[in-house]
């Protein structure tokens, strides 16, 4: 039978009696001074904690000159409603002024906002179209 040419009883990587490496086994007073005296080192990972982005409230707003039809065209376009769910919007827009129309994270609310003014002026209407923090 063949011995195995390491030893179980050593430390891994490190040589007992190497002056130069110190004896894990002794506490080494120099480790104590680097360390600041008797304090232990303890390494611990911390993982990051990512934070939800704010959202923004889109908002729309009403006009008596912008029709009702292409207000609903401009929700099921840029905010993906169906026919139904675009009308009723509509309507709380006319009746109450201003309607919610989705909430976001701010760069997608500042882009909906803007494909909205974008799409109003170039088909020469003057709905209006905001965000807010929610």
């Amino acid at each position: 039978m063949t011995t195995a040419p390491w030893n179980f009883n050593e430390p891994c990587c490190t040589r007992l009696g190497d002056p130069r490496l110190g004896d894990p086994r002794l506490g080494d007073d120099d480790d104590k001074d680097r360390r600041g005296g008797n304090s232990v080192d303890v390494s611990t990972r911390t993982k990051p904690k990512t934070k939800r982005p704010s959202l923004y409230k889109v908002l729309m707003l009403n006009d008596d000159y912008t029709p009702m039809e292409f207000v609903e065209f401009v929700l099921q376009r840029f905010f993906n409603m169906g026919q139904d769910r675009a009308h009723g919007i509509m309507l709380t827009v006319h009746n109450k002024g201003v309607a919610v129309v989705g909430v976001y994270p701010f760069e997608i609310a500042e882009t909906k906002v803007t494909q909205v003014m974008d799409c109003a002026r170039s088909n020469q209407h003057p709905l209006q179209c905001t965000m807010e923090k929610e």
